[in-house]
C-alpha cells in the first residue's frame, strides 16, 4: 500500500546553490548528500517534520534544462507568518491571496522553479 510520496526530482544549473536556498533561506534539512555515480552527487532536502525529499539533481548530467521538473507546493500553518519569514531571509514572495480552497503565495526559487506556499 502506498502511504506518501516519497521524492520529487528538481533539475538544476547548480546543485549547491539550490541546496544553499532550500537549507538557509526555507529551513529544510538536507538529508542525503552521497555519490549517485562516478562525478555525480545525489542530494535530498527535507522540510522540518516532512516525509516527502526533493532530490536536486544536475540537469546536465542527465540531458535536462535547468528548471524542469516538479512544480512544488508546501503546506504552513499560518501563511502571512510564513510570508514574513521568508522576506526576512531574503526570498522573493508574492503577497497572499486568498482563493475559495486556500490562501497561497508564490516564491521564486533558483533557475526559474516557481514554488507555492499554502495554506488551508
Amino acid at each position: 500500500m502506498i502511504t506518501h510520496i516519497g521524492v520529487a526530482i528538481l533539475y538544476v544549473s547548480d546543485q549547491q546553490e539550490t541546496v544553499d536556498f532550500y537549507v538557509e533561506k526555507l529551513g529544510f534539512n538536507k538529508t542525503t548528500d552521497a555519490e549517485m555515480f562516478a562525478g555525480t552527487r545525489w542530494i535530498e532536502v527535507t522540510p522540518p517534520s516532512g516525509q516527502t525529499t526533493i532530490a536536486i539533481h544536475d540537469a546536465a548530467t542527465f540531458g535536462k534544462q535547468p528548471g524542469e521538473g516538479a512544480y512544488l507546493t508546501f503546506t504552513c500553518d499560518d501563511i502571512q507568518a510564513t510570508v514574513a519569514e521568508l522576506r526576512e531571509a531574503g526570498v522573493t514572495v508574492t503577497d497572499p491571496v486568498e482563493e475559495p480552497w486556500g490562501t497561497y503565495a508564490h516564491v521564486d526559487g533558483p533557475d526559474g522553479h516557481q514554488i507555492q506556499i499554502h495554506q488551508k
